[in-house]
């Protein structure tokens, strides 16, 4: 679409939201640069020439409909999503606009499917949470490779980073996700999430090349555990983290990104590499790319250009499995993306051991 329609980003000066606003502006969008300090959005919009800023509070659902004014979208960047998702999605549907978000939290992306599926169906308003690396990039890679099965048995989706030099976004997200749950952990099993004390397990996983094999952490729970199973007949659905990454989100001395080229990215990369079983039959698909946060722009911007254009599957509250076509919308990203089916995925029991997990 483009041609300057103008799409606001809430949280525009965060780690992230500098990015959907460069992606933005590249697919020829207009960004609205709105957000809750007054003055970070300032020094934002100097460095932005001819975008306007609109300070706005989630605690005040007037200055949330002033900033979308005019707006034909909007994409929410500001964690914890827990205190901006509800407020930035009642503010959408007021404005009759669709809604995105970069939400890894799993209680906030619930919190969106329980509270908004209907009045957003109602309104024919497109809502999409969890349109990121976590949550949005696994939905769309589990999507496609279950292509014509109806249901699976097993889903798997390991996280392979090189390492992980965390935003303090992601910390504050992480610590009131955790607060949610009273610090337990989650998991999804028998068709529902189960919350639990259990220590987590470890075992290697055969990640492709440019990593390699590596040792994980199992039930390293993410994102997955609600987009997948919102849309796709799944029983079990299983995350994992490369250890050494989950070692440095643990770390209270892990600096934050730092920047290598002219993109603003990270040196990090990744493999996300999704097994699914059905039967006596197994699939697999890997994802290549650099830096965590930077890909979550073009996957939040591609899924506001499809809405935008009608590239849509349904309306409401939906993950981005069930509301693009999965296939098409990795395809549309790579120049950012690499995808590759790695040799363990033909037979049964060719990729990892996971019977530690069961």
């Amino acid at each position: 679409m483009g041609s300057d329609a103008q799409v606001a980003v809430f949280g525009a000066y965060g780690h992230t939201g500098r990015f959907v606003v460069d992606e933005l502006g590249e697919r020829g969008y207009l960004p609205l640069l709105v957000g809750r300090d007054e003055e970070k959005l300032l020094a934002l919009a100097r460095t932005r020439p001819g975008l306007e800023a609109r300070q706005a509070s989630v605690d005040d659902p007037a200055s949330l409909d002033r900033a979308l004014r005019g707006a034909t979208a909007v994409i929410n960047c500001a964690g914890p999503f827990a205190s901006t998702a509800a407020a930035l999605v009642a503010a959408a549907l007021r404005a009759g606009i669709p809604y995105v978000d970069v939400a890894a939290e799993i209680e906030a992306n619930l919190d969106t499917f329980r509270h908004f599926a209907a009045p957003a169906r109602a309104a024919g308003i497109v809502v999409v949470p969890a349109m990121a690396f976590f949550g949005g990039l696994g939905d769309l890679l589990v999507t496609t490779v279950m292509d014509d099965w109806s249901a699976a048995d097993e889903v798997h989706v390991a996280y392979g980073l090189s390492n992980w030099r965390p935003t303090a976004g992601t910390r504050a997200s992480g610590s009131v996700s955790a607060q949610r749950r009273g610090h337990r952990r989650v998991r999804y099993t028998g068709g529902k999430l189960e919350y639990h004390d259990d220590a987590l397990p470890t075992l290697q996983w055969p990640f492709p090349a440019p990593l390699g094999p590596r040792r994980v952490i199992g039930d390293f729970t993410m994102a997955d555990v609600v987009t997948v199973p919102s849309h796709l007949t799944v029983p079990l659905v299983r995350t994992y983290m490369a250890a050494t990454a989950a070692a440095d989100l643990s770390a209270a001395d892990t600096s934050a990104p730092t920047v290598v080229d002219g993109r603003g990215r990270s040196g990090q990369t990744f493999v996300v590499d999704v097994l699914v079983r059905a039967g006596g039959t197994s699939r697999r698909l890997a994802a290549t790319g650099q830096d965590i946060y930077a890909i979550s722009a073009p996957l939040a911007v591609e899924a506001v250009d499809r809405i935008l254009t009608g590239r849509t599957r349904t309306v409401g509250v939906a993950s981005a499995g069930a509301a693009f076509d999965a296939p098409d919308f990795l395809a549309a990203l790579s120049p950012d993306l690499s995808l590759h089916v790695p040799r363990e995925s033909a037979p049964a029991g060719s990729g990892p051991d996971l019977s530690l997990l069961r």
